[in-house]
């Protein structure tokens, strides 16, 4: 049986990268594959050649091929990345954006904004990964209609992995997928900067064009440590019209913008910017005040990327676990969709005129 270049490359999907839970070929791990006779011969690209699971993977590369050609010789050559410029960035070479959704304080809306916006890039036709880094207040299961489910947890070559729950079409890490409802979540720093690491390092996550990170309220731990394990291509600020909720909120803004940091802000969503009833859909009442969100906007020296008024269905559809941005009917639909849509264009623009976002180096 004359052996195929085409199944070879198929029987390599097979073989998994332990570091991200993703087959080497959709990483681009496979190099210069030849076929000749029987001898099927392939270098495998590693991010350094000091890889713990040479072995392992040399192994799972030899038993692919020959599973499907048995008579198959496999010389498979590792090699590690010698080119600087081809180091990744990140030990998620896959997800292309990673975009933080924080705020100054609690209560303006931000979950409700994150599960919006990270569907809202999911409808453009994206594909799009939700982390609940709210591990205080995890109110994402109950916005997903995921209250109750657990990830599954997956060996790869004796490392365990999570594999992120979906909904609607994304993949989502949450968690209130872990803890119980009512279950209070008492913890230090050290262990929440180890969660949120395992949410990006010891999770499976498919390969992405974005992945949305709900933030606490505020500039505290598990800020910190997101930004010193991934490098975070830009954030997202979200306020009420209220001058408390801009003060605030330029505080929470200014940490990405400290030198040490510098995470670029992407824009600023303002949430709750009038309250419209349903029977009166052409009046519009500034509860909160006007103004807030291109105040902060001009701040950032950034742009506001939207407005969301209070409509008694996002409410609702929240606690359904159905987002508002999914039914064309509700009133709020539309607003999300701009939203999403300028910061799609705003990610564009970031990515086309910045160099990449460094993690943040941990200094004593």
């Amino acid at each position: 049986m004359e052996i195929s270049k085409s199944l070879v490359v198929k029987a390599l999907t097979q073989v998994t990268d332990p570091n991200t839970g993703q087959d080497i070929i959709t990483m681009s791990m496979v190099r210069d594959l030849e076929i000749t006779g029987n001898q099927v011969n392939f270098t495998l690209e590693l991010p350094t050649l000091n890889n713990k699971y040479k072995s392992e993977l040399n192994f799972a590369c030899m038993a692919a091929v020959q599973a499907v050609f048995p008579e198959a010789m496999v010389n498979v050559h590792m090699m590690g990345r010698t080119d600087q410029a081809q180091q990744p960035t990140s030990s998620l070479p896959h997800i292309k954006n990673i975009v933080a959704v924080a705020s100054g304080k609690g209560g303006v809306g931000k979950s409700t904004v994150s599960v919006n916006l990270a569907l809202g890039l999911q409808q453009l036709g994206a594909k799009v990964g939700l982390i609940d880094a709210d591990l205080y207040g995890p109110s994402i299961p109950t916005m997903l209609g995921l209250q109750g489910q657990r990830p599954k947890v997956q060996d790869f070559y004796g490392q365990q992995k999570i594999i992120p729950l979906e909904a609607y079409g994304i993949s989502v890490i949450s968690i209130g997928f872990i803890v119980e409802p009512e279950q209070a979540v008492v913890l230090r720093g050290p262990r929440l900067s180890g969660i949120i690491k395992q949410f990006f390092n010891d999770c499976v996550w498919p390969p992405l064009d974005y992945l949305i990170v709900d933030l606490p309220p505020g500039t505290g731990d598990i800020q910190l440590s997101l930004v010193q394990t991934v490098p975070v291509t830009g954030a997202v600020m979200v306020t009420t019209p209220q001058e408390i909720s801009v003060i605030d909120a330029v505080k929470a803004m200014n940490m990405f913008l400290l030198p040490s940091v510098n995470v670029p802000i992407l824009g600023v969503i303002e949430n709750m910017a009038w309250f419209t009833p349903a029977e009166l859909p052409e009046n519009k009442y500034y509860i909160f005040g006007s103004g807030g969100g291109k105040k902060l906007a001009k701040t950032s020296e950034s742009v506001l990327l939207g407005q969301i008024p209070i409509f008694q269905s996002v409410r609702e559809s929240g606690d359904e676990g159905r987002p508002a941005v999914l039914d064309k009917n509700n009133p709020a639909s539309e607003a999300f969709m701009e939203v999403a849509r300028n910061t799609a264009r705003q990610l564009a623009v970031r990515n086309e005129m910045m160099a990449p976002t460094q993690i943040v180096k941990v200094t004593s």
